[in-house]
């Protein structure tokens, strides 16, 4: 029976959500990124997949915000890794969903993977299902398919989303030459996402990166991918496996990435329900991913000494103030001031980038010029204090900020790829006791 569709709200509006079964276990579906969550339920063979997923565990299955029945957004400024995370988080506080099982199919296992390295305390265990930390080739990333290759085959799949249904033949071949199906998908893919949404978000796609990411996820992890997918090639599930500490691989046959597709997801499902409520679950809580942020006042001994001990004070006082304010108001964790800077981390980078922008505004109101930098990577949390080489980068890039201006390293320009910021390069800087060079970019 299909369940109720409810609503819970994040900062990008109306997310819809559904729960279902009576498991031991509450299990996240993080589905493919063109779903909807209520015509799903027309076609039997998902029902019979929902059904299975079920059977042992109380599944919460929601669409990200910009698809199927959740709120729509501009596509002047699409959703983001960031935005998903807030959906995710936003379901489970809604139905008191404290810690949960993530199953991260295709594209969802975006979501499930950022979810699992920021949020390690309500993660039990994560499975992944044909999924990929990045799509297309890069020097760091040879597993990919060439940018020029990806840009024309999803040209080719936007040009008959929701018409033809000919785009099973890559990711469903076993249906594709079936009437029926090829009737409810082209209905399902209409109202799923939007083709000008679909562009926008096969470009966010192309230059989604999370390599940089899965040695900090903690979890315990399988990975499971069919070995003839032609889309999703298996590559990217083994690349996954990996670089994923400690993460299970399962090789499965057949080529069809859609999850209830082909008949025998009992392969798949088996083996996710082994996984999920048949091993020793939970992660610590001390280590996880999260974008770090330095500011200080330009040339702040000079304006102490014009200033005067008393005025200065007040000055560090009002600035101690805004940081902690803006750092509060996007969701980010004050560590501590560093005399006449602060040190805070975010879990999503580009809420760490608009209150770093926010910061130094208000600063200019009061008089004070401020700088900052951010890098995003593992830390370790004790007590009220954060450590790590993460919090070292994010100290050593400040030092190549301009006055009045961001620095980031390149892991904080490609996890806000999507979101309305956009960055300028600084160049390839050798950072004070960190190996290699890095590139530096400034919020533009």
């Amino acid at each position: 029976m299909q369940p109720e569709t409810k609503f819970a709200r994040s900062a990008w509006g109306a997310i819809g959500y559904q729960v279902f079964g009576s498991g031991s276990v509450d299990l996240v579906f993080c589905t493919n990124w063109q779903n909807n969550i209520d015509l799903i339920w027309d076609e039997p063979s998902a029902v019979r997949y929902l059904d299975r997923l079920s059977s042992f565990a109380r599944v919460i299955m929601f669409n990200q915000t910009g698809s199927g029945v959740s709120d729509a957004v501009s596509v002047a400024n699409p959703p983001n890794i960031d935005s998903w995370i807030e959906d995710l988080t936003a379901v489970m506080d809604e139905v008191g969903c404290e810690k949960a099982a993530l199953l991260g199919d295709t594209e969802g296992g975006y979501i499930a993977m950022a979810f699992a390295a920021t949020h390690p305390d309500r993660v039990l265990s994560l499975a992944l299902v044909n999924g990929c930390a990045r799509f297309t080739r890069a020097d760091h990333y040879p597993t990919g398919i060439p940018p020029e290759l990806f840009e024309q085959a999803a040209e080719a799949y936007a040009a008959q989303h929701g018409t033809t249904g000919d785009g099973l033949a890559i990711t469903a071949p076993s249906v594709a030459d079936d009437p029926r199906f090829r009737r409810w998908w082209n209905k399902y893919q209409r109202n799923s996402m939007k083709p000008a949404m679909l562009q926008s978000g096969f470009a966010w796609q192309s230059r989604t990166d999370l390599t940089s990411i899965l040695s900090t996820i903690t979890a315990p992890t399988i990975v499971l991918h069919r070995k003839d997918a032609m889309w999703h090639r298996i590559a990217h599930g083994r690349y996954l496996a990996e670089h994923i500490a400690d993460a299970e691989f399962v090789e499965l046959s057949g080529a069809d990435t859609l999850p209830f597709f082909p008949g025998d997801y009992e392969e798949v499902l088996g083996h996710v329900e082994r996984f999920v409520t048949g091993k020793s679950l939970g992660t610590p809580a001390d280590r996880r991913l999260a974008t770090v942020l330095f500011t200080d006042i330009v040339d702040s001994t000079r304006m102490a000494s014009d200033l005067g001990d008393e005025r200065w004070l007040d000055l560090l006082a009002e600035t101690n103030r805004i940081s902690r304010a803006q750092v509060a108001r996007f969701g980010g964790t004050f560590v501590h001031t560093t005399g006449d800077g602060h040190l805070a981390y975010f879990d999503g980078p580009a809420r760490a980038v608009t209150a770093a922008q926010e910061i130094i505004g208000e600063g200019d109101a009061i008089g004070v010029k401020m700088r900052a930098g951010l890098h995003t990577g593992e830390i370790s949390v004790t007590g009220d204090d954060i450590a790590g080489i993460a919090v070292h980068i994010a100290s050593r890039v400040i030092d190549h900020a301009s006055d009045g201006r961001i620095a980031v390293s390149s892991t904080v320009k490609d996890l806000t790829f999507g979101s309305s910021h956009t960055f300028e390069p600084l160049g390839a800087f050798d950072l004070k006791g960190v190996p290699g060079s890095w590139s530096l970019f400034e919020v533009a």
